[in-house]
């Protein structure tokens, strides 16, 4: 499913642009509900406090209003407060209903402002006997502020607040909504839009081989996008064509070389010393050799040998079995079929390469095939004294070599590794070398299986 996914919507350019959009309009939308909850709530305080606040000028205006000797005023005045010390206080109320009364020229003592929770009631006629009955509806927070008059004086006023207006919610959902259809969506196709041809000139670029041809990639989108992908067309075919160059520069330095060595190999019978024959007979077995590996590894490249499924332990076999026809000392651990997409003619030559370069260096070499880690194993022991853990990855590099001679005696133009890691490289597998706990080198080369 993951898998699938990807295939929808990579990590591209699309999606990337879409996350942090998306991601900015969600941080909009959450600081504008913010604001819109909070300017709600002020609201709801403030509409709470004016209530609570009239009604109390109210009651103080009347507590204090004269009245004819004998009539108590129409006020219930208590000896304390009724707020209790446990309640959230609210200064900014006091302080502003202290204000409101001094404009209204009502003076008093000391006031108290709290909140606590209160019960909303409601008078309703019973139908049957025409009486008003009180009815108890949900309990809210409510606004209690408090005025003491004189001394054991107090009056009280309250106000309950307004209920939760959920509409806001509703309407900032419907406004995401809106923002994500009209924006996001948009802004989306662009981007795609965008990215689509740049996703194909990856594509393209990640699967240029020198080995076939490919279609010119179609150029869409943007004038700049357009042009960059006629410039990556073009920079391809001028690719193909040094390519192409470079493949016949090189048939012809293999045939001019190759003639004159022939030629030189037939003159050498005609030398009448024998151990001087024999010497310059090497010599230029020497420089075929040394060709061979040069032009090989110029043409990795452009191999003219089709992939196949081989079977990679018998392909090991056959080639420890050259070298046990020569009396080398090879020995190869028997191995379960394992097939590998491969150029058998490269990775031939490749495992032949290290096994050659074992036994020049190491004496016996001992050849296993396994499978490990999606892939097929070939690891090739051998008995020398190693190599320096700072010099091994320079040994890979072309015309180096442990010690300075470049005689096939003792070892050759050290192009063996060179070689048979770039060989590996083009299988898309890899190859190294490590030294072994008890002595010796071990060359590693993996080959991915078929997939």
């Amino acid at each position: 499913m993951r898998r699938l996914a990807q295939r929808l919507w990579p990590r591209s350019l699309a999606r990337q642009m879409a996350l942090l959009l998306a991601a900015a309009l969600l941080v909009a939308q959450a600081v504008n509900f913010g604001l819109q909850l909070r300017a709600s709530e002020r609201q709801r305080t403030q509409q709470t406090t004016a209530v609570a606040i009239a009604r109390l000028a109210e009651l103080v205006a009347r507590a204090e209003a004269p009245r004819p000797p004998g009539f108590e005023p129409m006020v219930v005045v208590t000896a304390r407060s009724p707020i209790l010390p446990a309640m959230p206080k609210r200064p900014d109320v006091v302080a502003r209903a202290g204000q409101t009364l001094t404009e209204l020229g009502l003076g008093v003592e000391r006031m108290q402002a709290a909140e606590a929770m209160g019960r909303e009631y409601r008078y309703i006629r019973d139908p049957a006997t025409a009486t008003l009955r009180r009815v108890e509806g949900p309990r809210r927070n409510a606004l209690i502020l408090s005025a003491e008059l004189a001394e054991g004086r107090w009056v009280t006023a309250v106000s309950q607040f307004p209920p939760h207006d959920y509409r806001v919610v509703l309407w900032l959902l419907f406004q995401t909504i809106l923002l994500y259809g009209f924006i996001l969506l948009p802004v989306l196709w662009f981007v795609w839009r965008l990215s689509r041809p740049l996703r194909d000139l990856r594509i393209a670029a990640d699967s240029f081989t020198s080995a076939a041809p490919a279609p010119p990639v179609r150029e869409r989108g943007p004038a700049d996008i357009r042009q960059l992908v006629h410039a990556f067309n073009l920079m391809r075919e001028r690719l193909a064509a040094m390519l192409d160059e470079k493949d016949r520069m090189l048939g012809a330095i293999g045939h001019d070389l190759r003639t004159p060595l022939a030629s030189l190999r037939v003159r050498t019978e005609l030398v009448d010393d024998e151990a001087e024959r024999d010497r310059m007979a090497a010599t230029i077995d020497e420089m075929n050799r040394t060709l061979d590996d040069i032009l090989s590894l110029a043409r990795l490249g452009r191999p003219s040998e089709p992939p196949a499924l081989v079977d990679l332990p018998a392909l090991v076999d056959s080639v420890v079995d050259d070298f046990l026809d020569l009396g080398a000392p090879v020995t190869a651990e028997d191995s379960d079929r394992l097939t590998v997409p491969m150029r058998p003619t490269l990775i031939r030559r490749a495992v032949r390469n290290l096994i050659e370069n074992g036994i020049k260096y190491g004496g016996g070499v001992r050849v296993r095939v396994r499978a490990e880690s999606g892939g097929a194993i070939v690891e090739i022991d051998d008995d020398g004294p190693g190599i320096p853990p700072d010099d091994i990855e320079r040994m890979f590099e072309p015309f180096t070599r442990a010690e300075g001679s470049r005689s096939r005696d003792t070892g050759g133009a050290g192009l063996g590794l060179a070689l048979a890691r770039a060989i590996a490289t083009g299988h898309g597998g890899r190859l190294s070398l490590a030294n072994r706990p008890e002595g010796g080198l071990r060359a590693t080369l993996w080959l991915p299986a078929a997939g």
